[in-house]
């Protein structure tokens, strides 16, 4: 029996025996398996780690420049403009009666893109949307209210897309695309921006010089000497982008900057020509003309709060554009500009002027009894820097014998008071 239970006892005790050193082989082989995966997370890790080291660098970098390295060189630069005005002196041909009031708004937005290339090189790409045309379709007049207008019933324009080359051999750069010629030709300090300046159009740019729209063109702008630059500019006239040899519009404008008082000013000479189909005011048959003018456009800071300029254009009287229904001879304007920190308040602008459109004497007795008195032009605002973003414009325009005292709607003196407002991104 004893014999029996050892045998019994001896035959267990091999087969536990045997079962152990199976099961210690098998762990041996799943501790070899978990320490090999064990070094290849360790090899993965130790990757993701100099990843990461490499990307923090890049993180660092890209902080301490303050821009991604794809966008170096880009400025965004976005605003948008309100506008209300009204009066009760309305006097468009389209009005039931002679006088009604009218008060209307209008706004537009715009986003311009620029990139610049080392030394070499600028591109622009703008891009413009709007609606209401203001009270400017209720009135009749030689020069209309509301430059900012944009009635473009709230559809997205692309109204500048150009590149400017940058000589190195000579002070020169070219500019080539679609282009806005207001940017080139009669500019000036003081009375060029319909956003932070004068609303009336007069006040922006001369109405005796028949700029086109913006469309496709090419600028010369030469330096070649520090206190002159030459502009020179080619323009399809008509912006259809065809035969825009043929429907040219060519101008060229010198400015001398001679540093009065030691102080900044502009004195530009506008010399211009455009091909657009134009008619004869004593022939009607001819309407192939083509029409020229010459301006000037002045400007110079007399202290450091105040500013004057001065504008005048003169365009041929004999013809017109096709289309139009007057033709002017001459427009002047001036008037000057006082910064807010002469009361303290910075940022704060006024601006004052006046002016006048003079129809031509050939559109006066092509008539029938027309008047063709100079229409007189006055405006005032104030700019009230609300903060960085924010500026609201309360402008006063007032207009005396509106379309030579033709209008079909009445003569009376015209007031326009509004407020415009602009928001700056």
């Amino acid at each position: 029996m004893h014999k029996k239970l050892f045998i019994g006892l001896a035959v267990l005790s091999f087969i536990f025996i045997c079962s152990n050193f199976a099961f210690a082989e098998s762990v041996e082989d799943e501790v070899k398996e978990l320490k090999a995966r064990i070094a290849e997370l360790e090899r993965r890790l130790d990757g993701q780690q100099e990843t990461v080291t490499v990307q923090r660098k890049e993180i660092d970098e890209i902080k301490e420049a303050g821009v991604l390295p794809q966008l170096e060189g880009i400025k965004i630069e976005a605003g948008a403009t309100f506008v209300i005005q009204g009066t009760d002196d309305a006097n468009g041909s389209s009005l039931s009666q002679k006088g009604e009031d009218a008060t209307d708004a209008s706004y537009s937005i715009g986003l311009g893109i620029e990139k610049e290339f080392e030394d070499y090189g600028m591109a622009f790409i703008g891009l413009e949307t709007g609606n209401g045309a203001g009270v400017e379709d209720e009135l009749q007049v030689f020069s209309n209210v509301n430059r900012d207008a944009d009635d473009s019933d709230n559809a997205i324009a692309l109204t500048e897309a150009w590149y400017e080359h940058y000589f190195q051999l000579i002070p020169a750069s070219l500019m080539v695309g679609k282009i806005d010629g207001t940017a080139s030709i009669d500019t000036n300090e003081y009375a060029n921006d319909e956003c932070t300046q004068f609303l009336g159009r007069i006040f922006r740019n001369s109405p005796t010089i028949e700029l086109p729209d913006n469309t496709a063109g090419l600028r010369l702008s030469l330096e070649p000497i520090d206190f002159m630059d030459i502009q020179l500019l080619m323009m399809d006239a008509d912006g259809d982008w065809e035969d825009i040899a043929d429907d040219g519009f060519f101008a060229a404008q010198l400015n001398l900057k001679p540093n009065l008082f030691e102080r900044d000013g502009n004195y530009r000479v506008i010399g211009w020509l455009n091909d657009r189909d134009h008619t004869k005011w004593k022939d009607l048959a001819q309407k192939k003309e083509e029409t020229y003018g010459v301006g000037i456009s002045f400007d110079q800071e007399l202290t450091d709060s105040l500013g004057a300029f001065l504008r005048y254009g003169w365009q041929d009287p004999d013809i017109y554009l096709n289309g139009e229904s007057f033709s002017l001879e001459h427009a002047w304007s001036a008037g000057v500009q006082i910064a807010g920190t002469s009361w303290n308040r910075e940022g704060d602008i006024i601006g004052l002027a006046v002016g006048q459109a003079m129809p031509s004497g050939d559109y006066k007795n092509a008539g029938t009894n027309l008047n063709a008195k100079d229409e007189g032009h006055f405006e005032a605002y104030y700019n009230y820097k609300v903060n960085e973003h924010l500026t609201l414009t309360p402008d006063l325009q007032i207009i005396w014998n509106p379309y030579g005292k033709d209008a079909e709607n009445g003569s009376d003196a015209i007031v326009v008071g509004g407020v415009k407002g602009q928001v700056d991104f």
